[in-house]
C-alpha cells in the first residue's frame, strides 16, 4: 500500500515535469509509510484556509503549494504560528501576493491553484535532521544529526548506507556528539530515542521501495520526551525519473 501511494505521487509529479514533490505529497507518502506527522490540509481560497485551520485548532502553519517554488521561505511562501482567523486570511492573501511577485522577478509565471498548505504548528521538541543522500556510486544513505539551524553550523551528523539495522541506526545516533542530549542532560529529560529510530527504519524501507528518491530531508524532526513520541515538522522529497535521467 505504501509503495503504491508513493509511485502514484512520483508519477504525477514526473508528468508535471518536476524533481520534487510538493509538502502535501511528501506528508502523504510518510503517512503511509508509517512515519508521524503533524495533522495537515490544503485549501485554495482563504475562506478555504480559515475553515480547515478552525478544523485543526490554532496555532497554525501556511505555505504555498506550487510546481514553480521549491524553496518556500524564499518566496515569502511562509507564515507560521497562526493564532486566529484574521491572521490565517492575511496569511493566504500574503502567501499568494509574495508568490506573483517571486514569479514576476524570476520571470515565470507561478503556478498558484494549489493553493496553501495547513499545517498544525507543532509544539517544539529536540530538533533532530533525518536526511537521504544518494552517492553514485555506494547509492543511498541516511543521515541523523541535530535539526533546524545546528546542522549547518556544527555539522555533527553521522551516516548508515542503505538498508541498514535497528542496531546500526541506534549506532548511528550513538557516535553523534550530541547524543547526550538525547539522553537528557541538566534537569531535561531523555528524549523518545526509540520513536527516532522507528522514523529512521521506515525511512529506509520508504528508500528501498522508492530507490527513485534522489535526496530527503526531514528537517525538522522533533523528537519528545521518552514515551511521547516525535514528529516530522518538515519534509522534502526529491526524485529523479526513469533511468536516473533527471525529470524537465
Amino acid at each position: 500500500m505504501e509503495m503504491k501511494a508513493a509511485k502514484k505521487i512520483f508519477k504525477n509529479a514526473l508528468d508535471e515535469g518536476r524533481t520534487f514533490v510538493l509538502e502535501n505529497e511528501a506528508k502523504d507518502i510518510m503517512a503511509a509509510y508509517g512515519i508521524p506527522v503533524p495533522p495537515y490540509a490544503t485549501a485554495t481560497s482563504a475562506d478555504e484556509a480559515v475553515r480547515k485551520s478552525k478544523e485543526m485548532g490554532f496555532p497554525v502553519v501556511l505555505k504555498i503549494l506550487s510546481k514553480d517554488i521549491l524553496h518556500k521561505s524564499d518566496a515569502g511562501g511562509v507564515k507560521i504560528n497562526l493564532k486566529s482567523e484574521e491572521e490565517v486570511r492575511q496569511a493566504f492573501d500574503e502567501i499568494m501576493k509574495n508568490a506573483k511577485a517571486y514569479g514576476k522577478k524570476k520571470s515565470i509565471d507561478v503556478d498558484l491553484s494549489r493553493g496553501v498548505f495547513i499545517s498544525d504548528f507543532a509544539q517544539m521538541g529536540t530538533e533532530i535532521i533525518v536526511g537521504v543522500t544518494k552517492d553514485p556510486q555506494f547509492g543511498h544513505a541516511i543521515m541523523v544529526g541535530l535539526g533546524g539551524i545546528f546542522v549547518e553550523v556544527l555539522k555533527d551528523v553521522s551516516f548508515r548506507l542503505i538498508p541498514f539495522t535497528e542496531a546500526d541506526a541506534r549506532e548511528a545516533l550513538e557516535e553523534l556528539k550530541a547524543y547526550k542530549i538525547l539522553e537528557g542532560v541538566r534537569g531535561e529529560g531523555p528524549r523518545d530515542v526509540d520513536a527516532l529510530l522507528k522514523v529512521m527504519m521506515a525511512v529506509s524501507n520508504m528508500i528501498e521501495e522508492n530507490p527513485e528518491i534522489t535526496e530527503l530531508d526531514c528537517n525538522p524532526t522533533f523528537v519528545y520526551e521518552k514515551g511521547k513520541g516525535a514528529l516530522v515538522v518538515d519534509a522534502r522529497i526529491l526524485i529523479k525519473g526513469p533511468e536516473g535521467s533527471p525529470a524537465h
